[in-house]
């Protein structure tokens, strides 16, 4: 596509074409790469209906990647929703209660951020390969539990890479963490810090701003990138799931008078409802966003109020990966909503860094209309759990019951019956304390891993083979930190100290 290229939210580095923005994952202006136009497809979705998962991804990454060859894409999608994931659809939906869960954790690590981070490894290398980069690549992530191994899983001993993970330590499942440190891989780093995932994406945001240091990386041969959905890489196989979606309920019959669908998405750090943004600029029929969140409702706020204020004590919750106060992909919305004035970006996000606070204007506050914001508390959580569960017989984690829990408040409030797809984002397998607790009292505080078979045995569903026996495997990665040791930790481990 001539002139289709990616440009930085804040407006002071170059355009550059996809290869480009997915291998550096950061602008080196701190900002985030966005592309210069979104391909419309509004006109096409009769010709797209009959696409399979695998088909429509390689037409949509295309669009967004129009440098990479079409066998370069080919391959990235092939190599990616083949085996490891147990479902043919992929992405399958199922409705239950009203609604189309969409089921998002039917690849290797049980959670939503796998239908990315499987193709993401093979974009980076043909990127890396088309930009002629030679330097060893190290992925940087921070994780609030899934992205973690997800990237962990899909990197592990790709020839060229090294991966360094940082989690929060009291911040992710038993489960998350026990996947993360028995990750093999002779590439693979897994580093616990003392702090909160607000913690440890301030430190790799530093890492990847720090001039210096990235200057010593590039005399010793590497070079960073990024895991987390501040790539673009990361973020455009995610809007795949959205216009799928869209287009198996048109394909059965299940779309209403006006056409539209209504999408709710559980996140905090705001990629996954992003990329859904993505899809209804694209031409996908969506009515209203439905952005769910858990106490930790900076993002509800945010839509209704049009102030972001992250001047508040983190909450531990029951839905660990949405427990987030700095919302990273939210750049990427404003930069949208201000006409694209990286000026006015700049100063909202100093204002953050610095005040702790930002308030949109009322031209920006109108492009929100299309976003309606719920949260949902711990208790109310588990009641959702139990509710879908005894009435529908369907099994769901915590961060989909947040997001269910809204719709349904949404629904009351609103009597919107236009079909709703609700991103189901993990696996009940992955929380099974709170999701047996749930269920049943007498399971809270137990052993999450004996609770895995507890979990299958009240569902009757199989125990998922990437987390069978779980409990018995070897911990490989024992090594923590403090938030200021973080670039300390990243030298010794690429032996760049000094």
């Amino acid at each position: 596509m001539p002139g289709f290229t990616y440009l930085s939210t804040r407006g002071k580095a170059p355009r550059v074409e996809s290869a480009e923005a997915i291998v550096r994952g950061i602008a080196p202006d701190g900002g985030l790469y966005v592309p210069s136009s979104i391909p419309d497809i509004g006109g096409q979705l009769d010709q797209l209906i009959g696409m399979d998962y695998r088909s429509l991804a390689g037409y949509i990454m295309a669009l967004y990647m129009p440098d990479f060859g079409e066998m370069d894409i080919r391959n990235a999608v092939s190599r990616a929703y083949g085996e490891k994931f147990d479902h043919p659809l992929v992405a399958p939906l199922a409705r239950k209660g009203g609604a189309y869960f969409l089921e998002l954790f039917h690849g290797p690590t049980l959670a939503f951020k796998d239908l990315a981070l499987t193709v993401l490894p093979h974009l980076l290398k043909a990127a890396a390969a088309k930009l002629g980069i030679k330097k060893e690549i190290v992925i940087l992530t921070a994780t609030s539990g899934d992205t973690g191994k997800a990237a962990l899983e899909g990197f592990a001993d790709v020839e060229g890479t090294r991966i360094i993970v940082f989690y929060p330590e009291d911040g992710v499942s038993r489960i998350q963490e026990r996947q993360m440190t028995t990750q093999k891989g002779e590439n693979t780093y897994v580093i616990a810090i003392e702090g909160n995932f607000d913690d440890a994406q301030r430190g790799v945001k530093d890492l990847f701003n720090d001039s210096q240091f990235n200057k010593r990386m590039e005399e010793s041969g590497f070079a960073f990138s990024s895991a987390n959905s501040i790539n673009a890489g990361r973020l455009i196989p995610q809007i795949v799931y959205y216009v799928h979606s869209y287009l198996e309920i048109l394909k059965n019959g299940g779309i209403g008078p006006d056409g539209k669908i209504n999408i709710v998405v559980p996140t905090g750090n705001f990629g996954n409802i992003l990329a859904a943004y993505y899809s209804k600029k694209m031409g996908i029929p969506v009515n209203m966003l439905i952005c769910a969140s858990n106490e930790n409702n900076v993002l509800y706020d945010f839509i209704n109020t049009g102030i972001y204020d992250r001047r508040r004590n983190l909450v531990a919750t029951s839905s660990p990966s949405m427990d987030i106060l700095v919302s990273s992909n939210l750049e990427r919305l404003l930069f949208d909503l201000s006409g694209k004035d990286p000026r006015l970006v700049r100063k909202l996000t100093g204002d953050l860094a610095t005040k702790g606070i930002f308030e949109i204007d009322e031209n920006m506050r109108k492009g929100l209309s299309c976003f309606q914001g719920g949260f949902a508390t711990d208790s109310e959580t588990f009641r959702t759990i139990k509710l879908v569960f005894e009435n529908y017989g369907y099994l769901i984690d915590t961060h989909t019951a947040v997001g269910y829990n809204v719709y349904l408040k949404y629904l009351e409030e609103t009597n919107d019956r236009r079909p709703a797809v609700i991103a189901s984002t993990a696996s009940p397998f992955k929380f099974p304390g709170s999701v047996a607790g749930a269920l049943d009292s007498r399971y809270c505080g137990m052993d999450e891993f004996k609770l895995i078979d507890v979990l299958s045995g009240m569902s009757g569903i199989k125990v998922p083979e990437s987390i069978a026996g779980i409990s018995s495997r070897e911990i490989l990665h024992r090594k923590s930190c403090r938030v200021e040791q973080m670039k300390d930790v990243v030298a010794s481990i690429l032996d760049i100290s000094g």
